[in-house]
């Protein structure tokens, strides 16, 4: 092809579709965490899965934690959950974390997090403080009670309330203990909600 023909022919612009990437990404890590787990998963296999490049992930999440506490179902819908009346704040995240489980906990992150903590402690524990962190930015700012003189407060009810949510998945979604395992969901629903309300407002 000659110069001038080359010059002729039309520009071909890249699509960009940013939200569309973001999405493919999130639920191709969502589906390589719980196969492969937290340890063994490697963005570049995120990338492959996502039909995109290793460096757009690079671009949009800064870590390979970063990417995981984003594609956590939880902690995506956190500021969603957290909106609205204090007073309902329990019942909001109880609803939140059963129906969230009750659809899909087998492909679940947080799931496969708590399956491997068995086998690598160090990288799960930092991952539970990273996803703690995050928390309590969330509901401090709806809690906020003055700090006592003795530690940070809400620290120290979000910590309680993660320590449930993960003690709850393990023993109705994992080793399908009674007599929570054949609980009916609206009924863990009210049981949850009104353990959340002591943990965080009592």
């Amino acid at each position: 092809m000659t110069a001038e023909a080359a010059a002729e022919q039309p520009v071909r612009k890249r699509r960009r579709d940013p939200q569309g990437h973001r999405a493919a990404i999130l639920e191709a890590a969502r589906d390589t965490f719980t196969e492969r787990g937290y340890t063994r998963t490697t963005l570049r296999e995120i990338a492959r899965r996502a039909d995109v490049t290793h460096g757009l992930i690079s671009r949009q999440f800064s870590s390979k934690e970063q990417l995981f506490l984003a594609a956590v179902p939880g902690h995506r819908d956190l500021a969603y959950v957290a909106a609205g009346d204090p007073a309902t704040l329990p019942e909001r995240i109880a609803r939140g974390f059963v129906e969230r489980m009750e659809t899909n906990a087998a492909q679940d992150p947080l799931v496969a997090l708590i399956r491997s903590a068995a086998t690598d402690a160090g990288t799960a524990t930092d991952l539970l403080l990273a996803m703690h962190q995050r928390s309590a930015a969330v509901y401090r700012t709806i809690l906020d009670p003055d700090p006592p003189a003795d530690g940070d407060e809400v620290d120290i009810r979000v910590a309680l309330l993660g320590s449930h949510l993960i003690g709850l998945a393990f023993s109705r979604y994992i080793t399908r203990a009674e007599p929570l395992a054949s609980m009916p969901p609206e009924e863990l629903v009210d049981r949850l909600a009104r353990t959340l309300r002591h943990i965080l407002l009592d």
